[in-house]
């Protein structure tokens, strides 16, 4: 990369040898203004109103208009003269957080290289002291004929510069807020949330000019004598006067989008077969609940099938008893009944005997 200034860091009694170069290039296309009807470039041409003739860049010079319209020339002499020590040197002058910079103040980025081998090794040690304390340095410097305020801070394993703009030079935001005072509900801000969480982030790489690309495909058909591509025709958005509503389309919008992607990117992924897993401890439970529940409902109806069988058992007991006593109740009826018959056989015989005596 091409360096735009030589210089030095000042860093205490410490001083750097180094290049300055820019951090960011503009991809834009640019346009020639022709004239209409033929075609042809149209120029600017520097010329001197006294004279009324074109000058060289030799000829040119700078001055300061006063008040009155008068002109005060100002030589490069002049101005290398200014007792200012940043000239040609980059003068650190403090070191503070970063979030203490307002991104309001930042413009132009730049690279600072080390100039030499002898640059090296202090190159590298403001580089580590920044590392280490987490803070950017603050640091004045001359370009392009004017004294400027920059902010140097690690990318990578390089020190960059950002521009700054003095404090008195950004302007306080007067005026710019809404005046009317402005009540925002709850439910808003969670529709709000909802929506910011949706679009979700986005990696900064990926994004790109999209305005710069159709512009180089007109050009390139044009060139070729094709017809331009036509812009594709979006239709309009209804006009939604109620926040909430605006609100939730916007939320509807941002996850159909975002599925959309995520379906197209499910299409392009690659379909792997999933090994078959075990049955989860959550259903185990309860499949082991249904066996228990399962095993004591057919203890209960083999319980219940049991009982009559146990009031058969005893009822085939009872009978047996019963048929044993009314057994032993005949066995002694017939006992009974021939102990008798000799008993009368034995009285009768007395009697006769005793008749027989009598005679």
């Amino acid at each position: 990369m091409r360096s735009i200034w030589n210089g030095a860091i000042s860093f205490g009694l410490v001083s750097i040898p180094i290049k300055l170069v820019n951090a960011t290039e503009s991809h834009s296309v640019s346009f020639r203004q022709i004239h209409t009807e033929d075609g042809g470039r149209i120029r600017y041409r520097k010329v001197c109103e006294l004279e009324d003739r074109e000058v060289t860049q030799a000829e040119i010079g700078k001055a300061y208009e006063d008040a009155d319209g008068s002109m005060i020339p100002i030589t490069d002499e002049d101005l290398s003269q200014l007792p200012i020590p940043t000239a040609r040197t980059i003068e650190i002058v403090a070191f503070v957080p970063e979030d203490r910079i307002d991104p309001l103040q930042m413009g132009s980025a730049y690279y600072l290289a080390a100039s030499g081998a002898p640059a090296a090794k202090p190159y590298t040690l403001l580089r580590e002291a920044l590392k280490r304390s987490n803070r950017v340095a603050i640091a004045k410097f001359a370009l392009r004929g004017r004294e400027r305020l920059g902010m140097l801070r690690v990318v990578g394993d390089a020190i960059a510069m950002h521009g700054l703009l003095w404090p008195d030079e950004v302007r306080a935001p007067e005026g710019v807020a809404p005046e009317a005072g402005v009540t925002v509900r709850d439910q808003e801000l969670d529709l709000a949330d909802a929506l910011m969480d949706t679009l979700g982030e986005i990696d900064l790489d990926d994004l790109h000019d999209e305005y710069r690309e159709a512009v180089e495909e007109v050009i390139a058909a044009k060139a070729a004598g094709e017809r331009p591509p036509e812009a594709r025709e979006e239709a309009a958005p209804g006009k939604v006067l109620d926040l909430m509503a605006a609100l939730e389309s916007s939320v509807r919008a941002a996850r159909e989008s975002r599925d959309g992607e995520e379906a197209g990117a499910a299409e392009e992924a690659e379909v792997r077969s999933l090994p078959q897993h075990k049955t989860s401890s959550r259903r185990a439970p309860k499949e082991t609940g249904g066996k228990k529940s399962t095993s004591t409902a057919a203890k209960k109806t083999a319980a219940k099938k049991t009982e009559p069988k146990k009031s058969t058992a005893k009822s085939a007991g009872s009978a047996k008893k019963t048929a044993a006593r009314s057994t032993a109740k005949k066995t002694a009826a017939k006992s009974t009944g021939r102990g008798g018959d000799k008993t009368a056989a034995k009285s009768t015989a007395k009697k006769t005997a005793s008749r027989r005596r009598s005679a």
